[in-house]
Parts: C-alpha cells; structure tokens; sequence
C-alpha cells in the first residue's frame, strides 16, 4: 500500500513536470514568434528610414546640382561678355575718330549686366556631412539602447562571493557567513592583519572575479555606500586617496544613497541622472574590459556601464562611511537566464 501511494505521488510528479515541458516550450516557441515579428517590423522600419536617406540625398544633390549649374552658366556668360569688352576695346583703340573713340568708350565703361557676381564658397562636402552624422549618430544610439535593454547573463555567470575578514576595517562587522557587513559605532579590536584596512571602513571579498561574473547587492541606511571592485592590490594603510574605494586607478565604485547615486574612479566623480535603487546588480567581463552596474527589481535597469582594461584580477569591495549602513551578498540567483 506505502509503494502504491508512493507510485502515485511519483507519477503525478512526472504529469506535472511534463506539463511544465510543455509551458516552457509553448512560452519559449512564443516568445520566438513575437520576437521575430517585432525584429522584422525593426528591419522594415529601418529599410523605410534608409530609403528615406537616400531619397533625402538625391533631393539635396539635384538642387546643389542646379544651383552650381545656374551659377555657372553665369559665370560663363560674364566671361563671355567680358571677352566680347575687351574685343570691342581693341577695335576701338584703333580708330582716328576722337569723337566715335569718346563716345564709344563711354558706352563700353558702363557697366551693363557685367557686374562682377558675388563671391562664391565652394563647398564640396555641402551638407551631406549632416546627414552622415545624423545616420551615425541614429546607429550609435541604437547599438546603446540594444545594450541597455538586452541584457542576458547566464546562470553560471552568477558569483557566489564571501568577504574576507582579514580585510575587513576594525568598524565594520561581517555576519551570516561573511555576505553581510555593517557598520559599526565602536571599534571591534581585530587582529592586526597586512592585508585589513586600518582606516578606511572598507572591505574585500575572499573570491576574485575573473572572466564573466555577476553578483547583487542589497544595502540598507540613512546615508551611502560604495559598491566597488578593486584590484587586490590597493593600498591598505593609512589614509589618502590610495586607500579608498574609487578615488585612485586601482578600484572602481558606484556611490549609492536614497537619492542619488555616483560613479568614482581615480578620484573622479561622475553624477549619474539615474534613479537610486536598494538592489544593485554588478556585470563583469574581464576580457572584454566592460564593468556595468545595474538597479535590479522586477526588471533590470543600465545604471552605469564602463569600458577599460582590466589588467588584474578583480576583487568585490565595499566602503561603509556611516554607523548602521549594511551591504549584503545576495545569493544566486536560480533562473537559467535574465534578459531584459
């Protein structure tokens, strides 16, 4: 009787697994018909835009074309009229007759239709030039917006990350097996260490990012804190640039608060018109030299995307100023994949 049920629970188990085969196929050959379409509607949008373009430039050469023809064929006509001046002159010059010369003379002199023509720029770019940048500017916007919206990170580019409490500054506090890190009031007394901060209230991860990786944060308090990462060999003593977080070119960080947030490297801050988000997602991809961070909620939005050169392992960091700010390693997540 204890197998019959058993038989039967596994079974309804299997019903409902190959109904969730059957959702995912059915979402996913969807999903593929929609995207197609609305690709194709894309395509169609932009070969209408092209032939727009084209047609633009065709409309721009023909009246270059016919106001270069009407101001040289008035060139030519002053050219000719001088020349038939000039011969007339000539003959004129020749003549005994004071009188006819005077008269004559008089007559060639004044000016009759021959004035010379205003000064003219030869522009050979025109302005096609305009609408070339237009084209790459539209193309450049576009390649932004599909970086923006598209974004797919695989499961296996999630981090599981710890921080390292041989690093951690004597105010801050590291809780449920080193994800979480508060500041403190009051200083903890640890160990001396090479590699801790002694001043700084920062804080490293144990792990270092190599190839592609993902990873979120949540953070929680009244002021900010700066979500970073750092190569491993930043400075860890004393105070001054060189040891903190984004302020010298061996880390990168993004200052959040409730109302804004900021992106530091070198000591160079850049104010971001973003909205400020409790849940920040972080993307590298070391080889590529891409460093992106992200507000993560129902959806995920581009807060911050960097391109360098990474020529050294990347550590995660965090920098905690003010007493009861907290930062969290969220775990990975279990979707297959995001995108956005």
């Amino acid at each position: 009787m204890k197998f019959q049920q058993r038989i039967q629970e596994k079974q309804k188990k299997v019903q409902e697994l190959k109904q969730d085969v059957n959702i995912i196929k059915l979402s996913a050959q969807t999903a593929v018909d929609d995207s197609e379409k609305i690709f194709t509607e894309i395509i169609s949008s932009m070969e209408k835009k092209r032939l727009e373009v084209t047609e633009l430039i065709r409309h721009q050469k023909e009246a270059n074309l016919r106001r270069d023809e009407r101001l040289l064929e008035q060139q030519e006509q002053e050219i000719s009229d001088l020349r038939r001046r000039i011969t007339d002159l000539e003959q004129l010059s020749h003549t005994h007759d004071h009188i006819h010369f005077l008269q004559s003379f008089q007559s060639l002199s004044v000016s009759s239709g021959c004035e010379d023509s205003p000064s003219i720029t030869v522009n050979q770019q025109l302005s096609f030039d305009r609408v070339r940048k237009s084209v790459s500017d539209l193309k450049k916007r576009f390649e932004e917006l599909c970086q923006e919206k598209f974004i797919i990170i695989h499961e296996l580019d999630f981090c599981d990350l710890t921080l390292d409490p041989n690093t951690v500054n004597y105010y801050l506090i590291l809780s449920e097996k080193n994800k979480v890190v508060t500041r403190s009031k009051t200083n903890r007394l640890y160990s001396d260490h090479p590699e801790r901060f002694n001043y700084s209230c920062q804080v490293l991860s144990k792990e270092s990012v190599c190839g592609r990786c993902y990873w979120e944060v949540e953070w929680s308090g009244e002021r900010n804190v700066f979500i970073s990462v750092s190569y491993k060999h930043i400075r860890r003593k004393g105070r001054g640039d060189k040891c903190v977080f984004g302020h010298n070119n061996q880390s990168w960080s993004l200052q959040c608060s409730s109302s804004s947030v900021s992106f530091y490297h070198n000591n160079i801050k850049t104010d971001l018109k973003v909205p400020s988000s409790s849940r920040i997602g972080v993307y590298v991809d070391h080889r590529a030299g891409t460093l992106s961070f992200y507000s993560v909620s129902d959806t995920m939005k581009l807060l911050h995307r960097l391109q360098t050169t990474f020529t050294q392992p990347l550590y995660v960091g965090f920098l905690l100023r003010f007493y009861g700010t907290t930062v969290r390693l969220c775990d990975p997540q279990q979707n297959n994949f995001f995108c956005m």
